[in-house]
């Protein structure tokens, strides 16, 4: 007979080998890791339960943190050599979060964009309201040959209550990337509601921790999870592999 209170078991129990491809540890670039230390300090706290694969994706956002593949590299290039200097052996590598703006298509004409591999990029909206350019973007993104990946869809608000539209991006070749947080009421109870139909609707791809700061990565921690939805993870913990 079905119990309403089932074990539940912890989400990082899950993480061992897990690839995260979407973080803010790169020091002193957008509004994740201040310094060089704050950045070791949370790749070590992931490293206590087996996570030691990032690709380090900042914000660029136009008229908040104007980042280049110069000024990301420069970040990642300095992280590097801290953590050789503490002979701390992780994976580490870099692209961007592309918030979907007024500047975006430019830069996605001028190639200075920061792809997770050879052929996915990461991009976002404003929490606040829909980008007036999205749909175009996206047509854009495809036409240079890139699959869009739609960071943490479950926390636009707008979407919440128009669940069609999930749906309708999915046909137009997003994929949907789920934040680690999501699984809790972190953001709050909608999100964890919104995020947890999306799993089960098999609708995610990929899922990256978003961790920009160690409350993040504490509250990581103390995530507890359902035996079914542990396995619904499972398969796309699996694909973040794609980007090996």
């Amino acid at each position: 007979m079905f119990s309403f209170f089932s074990k539940k078991e912890y989400l990082v129990d899950y993480l061992e080998g897990f690839i995260d491809i979407h973080n803010h540890i790169l020091p002193g670039i957008d509004d994740g890791a201040k310094t060089a230390e704050e950045s070791i300090d949370l790749i070590k706290g992931f490293g206590e339960f087996g996570v030691k694969d990032f690709i380090c994706t900042p914000h660029i956002m136009h008229n908040y943190y104007e980042n280049t593949p110069k000024t990301i590299k420069k970040s990642y290039k300095k992280l590097k050599k801290v953590l050789k200097e503490e002979k701390y052996d992780v994976k580490l590598n870099y692209a961007a979060e592309h918030m979907i703006d007024d500047n975006f298509e430019h830069i996605l004409g001028k190639d200075k964009i920061l792809p997770l591999n050879s052929n996915h990029l990461l991009i976002e909206m404003s929490y606040l309201q829909p980008s007036i350019n999205f749909d175009v973007s996206i047509q854009k993104i495809q036409s240079k040959q890139f699959f869009p990946v739609f960071a943490h869809p479950e926390r636009y608000q707008y979407l919440n209550s128009d669940y069609e539209k999930y749906e309708y991006y999915k046909s137009k070749g997003l994929k949907f990337q789920m934040n680690l947080l999501s699984l809790s009421n972190y953001y709050g109870k909608e999100i964890n509601k919104t995020a947890l139909k999306l799993l089960n609707d098999g609708l995610y791809d990929f899922i990256g921790s978003d961790v920009h700061n160690s409350r993040h990565l504490s509250s990581i921690r103390k995530i507890k999870i359902s035996k079914q939805t542990a396995s619904q993870l499972l398969t796309i913990i699996d694909n973040n592999k794609l980007f090996l």
